[in-house]
Order: C-alpha cells, then sequence, then structure tokens
C-alpha cells in the first residue's frame, strides 16, 4: 500500500454532499436497552460514553458474539460510508451477512435507526470520522472532520459531536484522514479519547504513514487495520483478485481485513464470495474480533 488505500470517487462525492451534523446531541438515552446500562460521560458539545471499572466498554456491550478459540485465518469486510443513501444502506442491512461490519457516517439523519436495524440483523458497527486528507481541501470529508489547522479541543469537540450522535457502536475508524492520521501529534489525543470511551480503533489504511497503530499499541487499546479496499475498482474481476489477495493475506498473517464501498456490485460478490468461505478454511469475523488483542494464535 504504497500510495495508502483509496476509496472510490463516488463515495467521496456523497459525503461531500451531506449533511452538516447537528449543533445538539440527540436524546439517545431512551434507545440504551436495560441489560446495558448506559456509561456515559460529560464533554463540552454533551454526553458521550466512556469506559467503566467494571468492563461495560461500548466494544464489550455491542461486540457480536464470536468464538475466539476458533484458529481459522479470519477476514473481516467493513462496508463503509453508509447511512447516507437510504437504498445502499438498507441493501447492505439486509443482504450481506451478519459477519459484515457496517460503517455509518456521523451525518446520517437516520443513524440510529440504522444502526438498531444493523444490530438486528446481526452487524457490528463502527462510525466513520471524517479526517483530513492529504489533498485537502480539494477533497472534502465534510464538516466537522478533524483538521490538522485546529487546535486539540477543537478537534476533540469535533470528535464528540461525530461520537454524540447514536449510540452502539464498536469503535470508530478514520474516512480519508491520510494527513491526520500521519501526524503523531495530532491522533495522540484522538486516540485517547476513543480509548477513554471503551472503544476500539480501525484504521483504514488511507496513510502508509499512519501513525495510529503505533500510538493505539502504546496506548494498550484493542485496534486494528485495514488490508486492502475491495472495489477501488468497481469491476467483478478487479473485486474477485482482491478476495483472492484478501485470502492469502489471511493464510499467511492469521487474519486480514477488506474495507468496501456500498454498492450493488461490491454487495453481490461479498454476498457470493462468503458463502464458500468455510469450505476454503477461514472464517468471517466481526471488526472486534479482529483487534490486535484477539489476533488468533497458530495451531501448534
Amino acid at each position: 500500500m504504497k500510495n495508502g488505500i483509496k476509496l472510490p470517487i463516488l463515495l467521496l462525492i456523497g459525503w461531500a454532499t451531506a449533511l452538516t451534523l447537528p449543533t445538539k446531541l440527540p436524546a439517545f438515552a431512551k434507545q440504551q436497552s436495560a441489560s446495558t446500562p448506559l456509561v456515559i460521560q460529560s464533554t463540552p458539545v454533551g454526553i458521550a460514553r466512556t469506559e467503566d471499572s467494571n468492563d461495560r466498554q461500548p466494544v464489550n456491550i455491542y461486540a457480536k458474539p464470536f468464538n475466539h478459540k476458533d484458529t481459522r485465518p479470519r477476514i473481516g469486510i467493513v462496508v463503509t460510508g453508509l447511512g447516507l443513501s437510504d437504498a445502499a444502506t438498507e441493501a447492505a442491512i439486509q443482504a450481506l451477512p451478519g459477519g459484515v461490519t457496517l460503517a455509518f457516517a456521523p451525518y446520517s439523519a437516520k443513524l440510529d435507526s440504522w444502526i438498531t436495524l444493523a444490530h438486528a440483523s446481526g452487524h457490528e458497527v463502527l462510525i466513520d470520522i471524517p479526517m483530513e486528507p492529504n489533498n485537502f481541501p480539494p477533497y472534502d470529508p465534510g464538516p466537522q472532520a478533524l483538521l490538522t489547522s485546529l487546535s486539540t479541543n477543537d478537534n476533540l469537540n469535533r470528535l464528540d459531536l461525530a461520537l454524540g450522535q447514536a449510540i452502539g457502536y464498536v469503535g470508530v475508524m478514520d474516512f480519508l484522514g491520510s494527513r491526520f492520521t500521519a501526524s503523531r501529534k495530532h491522533m495522540l489525543p484522538i486516540l485517547n479519547a476513543i480509548k477513554q470511551r471503551g472503544l476500539l480503533y480501525f484504521d483504514s489504511g488511507s496513510s502508509p504513514g499512519s501513525t495510529a497503530p503505533s500510538l493505539a499499541q502504546d496506548l494498550k487499546m484493542p485496534f486494528s487495520t485495514a488490508t486492502l479496499m475491495l472495489d477501488e475498482s468497481a469491476s467483478r474481476q478487479s473485486i474477485d483478485r482482491k478476495f483472492t489477495e484478501l485470502e492469502k493475506q489471511a493464510k499467511s498473517e492469521k487474519q486480514a481485513i477488506g474495507i468496501a464501498s456500498p454498492y450493488p456490485v461490491t454487495f453481490e460478490k461479498i454476498s457470493d464470495w462468503a458463502i464458500l468461505l468455510r469450505a476454503r478454511g477461514f472464517v468471517l469475523a466481526p471488526i472486534s474480533a479482529l483487534s490486535q488483542k484477539n489476533k488468533p494464535v497458530a495451531n501448534q
């Protein structure tokens, strides 16, 4: 990934035309199940989830059940940019296997509803956090993005605002972010805040120089990094080749993670590929089972 993983231009256009985040947090507390008590803290822009001494972090509360003793190579698929198109989001929730992780834009006007439906269909959920790319401002990650030109407090307030739009997610991933994630100075307080909220961090691989993996390891927080983009070229033949690469990586490293866009052809190929995955000796895993602390060990 010499130049980092690149998101398809159509997905970028969708974000550029998205609505601005509201300036107040929604009343999400009533959405919480009585069996999973809400763990919250006050922030300058409202309420957000945080760590809890009784291990009731969101990364544990909202994780999809998975057999962590399974030593087969694990493959994760994360579909990003959901929540902006009703048709694409409904298709992802209803048509994709439950082991596929769904990442939603914080700009979605129906974020709570989408996450509830995703859980009902067996999916784990991430929140996309827009961050500054190298080619900003022509490639705009949207309003309230985390920027290297802002102060730490301003970026933390923007993070709080994005994370406060809903509950039910196990972690966050960067959207674009090739410039922001490469800055250790800017990423450290962001990852610290994510850890304090009991969330995992998934690095999209948008920058080969991302400081996130090393920082997350230093912070001893759950994290993982994307292996490749499945549909940078949205053709059946290209996606098939990417799946072959993904399986090769999983055999070598015991796990691999592909990022996908909400395209019909991508959903078709994911569904077809997943049917024969078990027969080929792999297991489809949610993102929480692919963090460094949950990486499978090789057979002895």
